[in-house]
This record gives C-alpha cells, structure tokens and sequence, in this order.
C-alpha cells in the first residue's frame, strides 16, 4: 500500500480556534497520544512566538517518542538580511526540533502588499532560509503558503517559490490552501502539476475549511499524488476549521487504499478524538464523521430493521475499524427493530407482543412531551419491566413536597416519601435547597440502608426544557437528568405540565436504574 504521512498540526494551528487554550501539560499529553496513535509528525508551536512554546521543546524532548517527529514552526527570514542572522531563523535551530517546518509567500500579491518586497527576494528568502537549516542537519518541510491563490495568479511564479524550497533542500514542499476557498477539482489539477514539475521532491497539502471542502480537498490532492497531509484533530483551527484528520485518515486508508497508520491504531482513532476534545475542554461533536457519537446511529425504524438483516444497508464501514459503534435510539420513528437492537445489547429476551407494548407505549409518550433519544436509562427500564419475571427494587407510595419562605427570606423545600422495598414500608423527609434536590435527598435516605450502593449516585446534570410556551405556566416541561457511578454515566426523562411530577419521574428511574447495574 501506499504510504500516506499524516502531519498533525493541532498544538499550532489547531489552537488558533477561539476558545481553545491549552497548557503546556495538555500539549504534552496530546503529544503522547499523538506519538501512540502513529502520526508521522506533530508540530509542536512556534518557538519564540510564545515562552510557553519555548518551554514545550525543552519539555518534549525528554518524552522520548517513538512514532512522530517534532517540528518546529516559523516562517522564512526577513527580507534583505542573511538566514544566519535571523532571529527567528536562530530561534527555530535553538528549539533542537529535529524537524523545521518553515513557511513562505506562494503568491505576487502577498509578496508585494503583506511582505513588501520583490518577487525576486522573495526567492532568496525562501531558498536561503531553507539552505541554512538543512546545513543545520535539520529536516526542513517547506509550506507554500496561499498556493493555490498564488498558482491561479501567476502560475510560473507559484511554482517557482516551490522549485527554490525543492533545490535548496526540502524535504517535502506542502501546498497550503491558507484561505479555505478552493474546491476539489482545482486542488487536485494544481497539485498534479506541482507533483509533475517537481519530480523526486514528495509534495504534501494543508487546508481550510472555509468552503466546506477541507477534506474533499486533502483528498484530492492526494489523489494527484501529495504524499503528506496536514490537519489537525477534530479539524480544529481558525475560522471555521482545518483539515479534519479524524475524517481525512480513515478515508485514505478505507476509501482509497493508501496506508497511513496501522489497522490497530486506526482502531483507537475514536479514542484519540474524544481524548483531544477532553483535554481541549471542549465538547465532542456527536455529528463528527468516523468518530462522533451519532456516526453510526440509527433511528428510523425501516433502517434499523433493514440492518439486522445486514448491517451494511445504511451503514459505509463496520464502525470498530475506527473504534466506534454501532447503536440505535428509540423515539416515536422507531420500528420494534430498534428495539430489538437495544434488547439485545442489555442482554434482554423479550417476546413480540411485549416489544410491541413497549413500543406503543414509548409513542403515547413522546405524544406527552417525553423524548427518548437521549434518554437510554429510561427506554431500559421500560424494557426490564416488560419482563414477567421483573421485580422493581423498590416502589414509590406516596410523595408530599412543602415550599418554606424563612423570615429572612430565605427558601427552602421539604420532601417526604413513603417506599415499599420488598416487606419493608420506609417513611422518611428531608430538607434541600430546592424541591427536586430535596426529593433527592428524601429518597436515597429511604433506600440507602437497604442499597448502601446509592451513595456512589451523583446527580450529574439536570436540564429542564419547556415544549409548548404558549400555555405560560401550564405548559409541559421536559426534564433529562444525567446521572454518574464512578465512570458510568446514564441518562433518564420525564415529562409532565408539573415540573415536580417530570423531574420524579426521571429520578425514579435513574435510581431504579442504578440498582439493576452493578
């Protein structure tokens, strides 16, 4: 298979998004699970941009990889001053990268109005400054900067500024897409032209997303024959976003046949995903294409029954081959497959009649303002339930919730409940900062003698979403409570035009729930 070396870029160019700010620990934890993930390069930051930059190539070496490379990212030299008195350039062979990535103008415009200076010394910037840190012993990477724009102005010029990277000693010159416009047909004829006139000298593509065509983009390149391939994970980058390698690798590997990592590593490409968005303190996007967690998940009962009989009917790869899974949601769409699907997974044997009445019973209630979709504690329980042989761990006889208004205006709520576990009746109240916090409270102190192991139940999140506004205060109100156990996490719904009613039901059932799990 053909190799395709994959260059990641999210410490540098990934942290250009708004709103990501990482550390110089979660650069290097990033960068081990980078390395482990197989990348072929990691580019580390801009040495002299930042001191934490500074420090992170201090650090890095001593992390002793043993898949990626570690580049350091600058730009060309200043015009009308040697390479060997840049201190930029100085900065770049300080950092100890083994790798330089360096960038340079592609374009007579850019040159002309952002570095003010010729066509001509801007040759010499660019072949000087590659020159001098190859003669360093450094493996140089040259990224043509605004390429594409550069190529359709003045196409002699454009490759010109690559043929002074290639014959000064670069190892690969990457064409970089700076602006995010371009569209797949021009990238891949340019970047043929450029693989043609540049013969031995391997070529590589760095995109934007701008027009939504990123990744299309990085595959068309490599289709014209670039053997690298710049992004980052999670496309993060700035603007609206970079190369998305989280969709770029599992396509040149699974669609088009070339080799980027190994199948094992290609199989932990979710986890990496998740990983980086964690780190990054930011939320994982459930639409990502491979790895989201809705990439492979299904909802419409036709196709759900459809893929019991054969899984690839609506789905384009196995979802293990890039560590995700395939998984269906139950909604008033659903078909008794989806079901089935769901009972199968618990483990769960259930007749056709009793999916039937399951089902029935899940439409009367999204017809009430319940949604299941996120709510798969809930759709469980039901199907325990549908079970003769089920016994509920505990049932719930009566409630009472009073609002207190304290002299200094202070309020507080006060539950009580009454619950029957097994031959045992538990009467019991108490106190909490709000009515459903105090329910709470009420019910694990009723139960917790008996199920010790509720004390591990932490109440998550708590979302409260009304569905018909134009009814004011009687309007129907949805309430989705995320509960967590240690490291598992599930999620359960309630709706009601009583916002006390909705939030007990959901946190019955997520009680109920945590006691069928061990």
């Amino acid at each position: 298979m053909d190799q395709v070396f994959i260059y990641d870029t999210t410490l540098r160019d990934g942290t250009q998004m708004e709103g990501i700010a990482l550390s110089l620990e979660d650069k290097l934890k990033i960068t081990r699970k980078l390395d482990e993930f197989g990348v072929h390069y990691i580019e580390g930051g801009w040495p002299g941009s930042n001191p934490k930059d500074v420090e992170y190539f201090e650090r890095v070496q001593s992390l002793k990889l043993k898949n990626a490379k570690v580049t350091a990212f600058g730009s060309t030299r200043r015009k009308h001053i040697k390479a060997a008195d840049d201190v930029q350039i100085q900065l770049l062979i300080e950092s100890k990268a083994p790798v330089i990535t360096m960038y340079g103008k592609s374009s007579i415009m850019q040159v002309e109005t952002v570095l003010q200076t010729t066509p001509d010394e801007n040759l010499n910037m660019i072949s000087d400054s590659v020159a001098h840190c190859v003669a360093q012993g450094r493996e140089v990477i040259y990224d043509a900067e605004h390429f594409f724009d550069g190529y359709k102005e003045d196409p002699e010029y454009a490759l010109a500024t690559v043929q002074a990277a290639a014959m000064a000693g670069a190892s690969t010159v990457v064409l970089c897409e700076t602006n995010g416009g371009g569209l797949p047909w021009e990238i891949e004829e340019i970047t043929r032209a450029v693989v043609e006139k540049l013969g031995d000298t391997p070529v590589g593509i760095h995109t934007h997303d701008d027009s939504g065509c990123g990744v299309a983009n990085s595959l068309a390149a490599v289709r014209a024959g670039a053997n690298q391939v710049q992004g980052t994970i999670n496309g993060y980058g700035e603007r609206v976003a970079n190369a998305n390698l989280c969709s770029v690798i599992p396509d040149i590997q699974l669609k088009m046949g070339k080799r980027c990592v190994s199948d094992e590593n290609l199989a932990r490409l979710t986890e990496l995903s998740r990983y980086v968005a964690e780190v990054a303190n930011l939320d994982h996007n459930t639409q990502y294409p491979f790895v989201g967690s809705n990439a492979f998940t299904h909802k419409g009962g036709t196709h759900v029954a459809a893929m019991l009989r054969n899984p690839e009917a609506y789905q384009h790869i196995e979802p293990e081959l890039v560590g995700n899974q395939r998984r269906s949601v139950v909604s008033e769409l659903s078909g008794r497959g989806n079901l089935v699907e769901v009972a199968q997974a618990l483990g769960l044997s259930l007749s056709r009649d009793q999916l039937t009445q399951v089902l029935d019973q899940i439409k009367n209630m999204e017809a009430q303002g319940f949604s299941f979709e996120a709510a798969e504690a809930s759709v469980e329980m039901m199907l325990r339930r549908a079970q003769p042989s089920y016994v509920p761990a505990f049932e719930v006889l009566d409630m009472m919730i009073v609002m207190l208004r304290r002299k200094d205006g202070r309020m507080t709520s006060e539950a009580t409940v009454k619950v029957r576990v097994g031959p045992q009746m538990m009467h019991t109240a108490a106190s909490g900062n709000g009515p459903v916090n105090a329910l709470d409270k009420a019910l694990r102190k009723a139960l917790v003698e008996v199920y010790p192991k509720l004390k591990a139940v932490r109440l998550a999140d708590y979302k409260v979403r009304i569905l018909d506004g134009d009814n004011a205060t009687a309007a129907t109100t949805r309430v989705l409570i995320d509960s967590k156990m240690g490291k598992h996490e599930w999620s359960t719904v309630g709706a009601s035009s009583n916002i006390i009613k909705a939030s007990w039901i959901a946190l019955a059932d997520s009680m109920e729930y945590a006691l069928t799990h061990g």
